[in-house]
């Protein structure tokens, strides 16, 4: 087999760090099937869709809360996350509307999201219309049933009730002849979370019809399915796909693969596996396959008559864990919209009966429509300028149509012009007074333009409409910083774990609110930019006075500047950490809100870093020493707004009595050769 870096395909930048490598035959065998696949992981945070593009796989990703079970069908999508089931219908008109023309052959838009609450949905399937999920928190199998978050159906007959304590880790279940038949749990235990106390081979395999214990002592089983009127499962503790005879009780290995088998589902004579590192050390210790010296994380494919590997994606970065892998039958190239509100308010499902009486719309009208979608498309590709184009295009044919002056606004807003943005947005308020994406986005207008009072006012009205508009919060939240409410502020910017730009933590462990916690130890994880770690790091000596001890951990390159922060009691990069190494978790970027700060109570024990590098800067106590740097990560989505380039300090240079020092870091610092012609050299060094 050969391979295709992904890095180099045809993919969007912004998921580079989510690259992966494929072998070159993995697209030939999704175009030579008709299918592709949906493949969830809930360390990531995301759903992604495997799909052949000339001659590449096309990683295409969506972003959700903790997604794991998948159940799809040609026709539906049914996906778990970390409190809600989404229901997604395939829609195959919109799909002709998603740039490139004719690209894609369907398109999944949300119908429905069912509200379970926090029970770790586990695998998921569909019994004819009816979707069953496994329920693990509660050690049941489930279904929906409005209004209740959900209805048990099964429980496991050691099982004596229903609580939140995980009690054997109920975690896969497979249908045959359309209803609910064999389950796998990794413990046969009824006390809260039991199973881990016998993880490595406490694993059973249950008769859900007869309530039978077929199989004991499995090694973390996940995913049995039925195929090929034969029962099929991963061991996962030992990376295996294996075959379970029914008879004689015992499994047969078909294939031993380099990872935590989780996730599978077939084609033909192949299965479509799921590969995950196992990160979490405190909950896999002791399996068999954390004795691998390399886990990959990735899809494999494998024959299940030989048990041959035959095709692979490996991921390179960003994903570690997968849960599911499911296929897309006769799907090759679909699309999955999670939440684009443009092309959920232009498209309409209706019964075939009012679809037969609906009335087309002019020419005119048409055409506005057209220009609209076209402008939607421009937009999600940020060609902004042309998007601006065809919004212009559509009003001209259709005057009052309030979605396209709002799409408008938010363009004109993007491309910062913003007196421009602003006159469209209140038009839409105008019409619209209580439409809180109007408000939220003609205060972002008038943030950039420096009215923060403002932008406030808008953002508060937003919030009025909408109190659980997270984006407003952290709107808010940072133009109140910028105006100087530190305090409102910071509590405001917590709702930034709400939106979809940040990825929680995921931690069994309670988050630290800033009680008393002085026989703790209190684990401190950076977050965003390593600027913002270095400014919020000032914060760690507040925060030990609370607590026993401290982890920091942070990326590799900063260790080497907190290495010397005497309250640090331990600090490493982001990997594996066991659970029982800390109590409680809080983000760094939390800490001024958890403290109350206000500008007079900023921590300005200054320096409070020390420089560990011998190499000291000699020079005359007469000048003045300057460090600095002009550019940023080129890879930021503002990354426009917050780097310069070298010349635009020309005029500083020259001032007397400054000694100037480059500080810059990565690509960027070669900029410095454009300057070394100036006849300034003398002053940067």
């Amino acid at each position: 087999m050969t391979m295709n870096n992904q890095a180099n395909a045809p993919v969007n930048t912004d998921n580079y760090l989510l690259r992966s490598v494929h072998t070159n035959n993995f697209p030939k065998i999704l175009d030579q099937l008709g299918i592709s696949l949906v493949v969830s992981t809930y360390q990531a945070g995301k759903l992604i869709v495997l799909r052949a593009d000339n001659g590449v796989i096309n990683t295409h990703f969506r972003t959700f809360n903790k997604p794991m079970g998948l159940a799809a069908t040609h026709e539906k999508i049914a996906l778990g996350t970390a409190y809600q089931i989404w229901d997604f219908r395939n829609v195959p008109a919109v799909a002709g509307k998603i740039e490139p023309p004719g690209k894609h052959d369907a398109c999944y838009l949300p119908r429905n999201i069912h509200i379970t609450g926090d029970i770790d949905i586990h695998e998921m399937a569909w019994a004819k219309d009816e979707l069953w999920f496994i329920n693990t928190r509660f050690s049941c199998l489930c279904t929906l049933g409005h209004p209740n978050s959900f209805v048990p159906r099964w429980r496991p007959p050691f099982i004596t009730g229903y609580d939140l304590t995980d009690r054997c880790h109920l975690n896969g279940f497979c249908l045959k002849n359309d209803q609910p038949k064999y389950a796998t749990a990794l413990g046969e235990t009824d006390t809260a979370a039991g199973w881990r106390k016998n993880k490595a081979n406490g694993g059973i395999l249950i008769d859900i019809e007869t309530n039978e214990i077929l199989m004991r002592g499995l090694s973390m089983p996940h995913s049995p399915r039925w195929y090929q009127e034969q029962l099929w499962l991963l061991e996962s503790g030992n990376g295996s796909l294996a075959k379970v005879d029914l008879n004689q009780r015992k499994l047969e290995t078909i294939a031993k693969l380099p990872g935590f088998t989780r996730g599978i589902d077939f084609w033909g004579n192949l299965a479509f596996i799921g590969l995950s590192q196992v990160r979490e050390t405190a909950v896999f210790t002791g399996m068999p396959i954390t004795q691998l010296q390399e886990r990959i994380c990735g899809v494999w494919v494998v024959n299940i008559l030989t048990g041959e590997t035959v095709a692979f994606l490996r991921f390179e970065a960003g994903v570690q864990e997968i849960f599911s892998v499911t296929v897309l039958p006769n799907i090759r190239f679909p699309e999955i919209i999670e939440w684009n509100e443009n092309l959920l308010a232009s498209s309409y499902v209706l019964p075939d009966e009012a679809l037969a009486e609906t009335v087309k719309p002019t020419s005119e009208i048409a055409m506005a429509e057209t220009y609209l979608a076209k402008g939607n498309q421009l937009y999600q590709e940020g060609k902004l300028l042309e998007a601006i184009a065809a919004y212009q295009e559509c009003l001209k044919l259709q005057p009052d149509l309030t979605r396209a002056k709002y799409n408008l606004g938010v363009a004109l807003g993007d491309n910062q012009q913003y007196e421009a943005a602003i006159n469209f947005l209140q038009q839409v308020i105008n019409t619209e007074p209580d439409n809180a994406d109007a408000h939220n986005s003609i205060a972002y207008a008038y943030s950039q333009k420096g009215d923060l009072e403002g932008a406030i006012k808008h953002y508060e009205k937003a919030i009025n409409l909408n109190g659980s508009f997270a984006k407003a919060h952290f709107n808010l939240g940072m133009t109140l910083l910028k105006n100087g409410d530190l305090k409102r502020g910071f509590a405001e910017c917590e709702w930034r774990w709400q939106t979809s730009e940040f990825t929680p933590f995921q931690c069994p462990h309670p988050r630290w609110k800033g009680e008393d916690i002085s026989n703790k130890t209190l684990l401190v994880h950076t977050e965003q930019g390593a600027g913002d770690a270095i400014q919020f790091i000032r914060y760690i000596p507040l925060a030990a006075k609370r607590c026993q001890s401290i982890i920091l951990v942070c990326p590799p390159e900063l260790i080497p500047l907190f290495k010397n922060i005497p309250e640090i009691d331990k600090l490493m990069p982001p990997g594996q950490l066991q659970l029982s190494e800390f109590d409680v978790y809080v983000p760094l970027m939390s800490l001024p809100y958890i403290f109350g700060t206000t500008l007079d109570t900023i921590p300005a024990n200054i320096p409070y870093l020390q420089s560990t590098n011998n190499n000291h800067i000699n020079i005359t106590d007469t000048e003045y020493k300057v460090g600095i740097v002009w550019g940023g990560s080129p890879t930021h989505k503002n990354d426009s707004n917050r780097s310069c380039k070298i010349t635009d300090f020309l005029p500083i240079f020259q001032v007397p009595g400054v000694k100037f020092y480059s500080l810059q870091k990565g690509e960027r610092s070669k900029e410095l050769t454009q300057i070394f012609y100036l006849n300034i050299a003398g002053k940067l060094s």
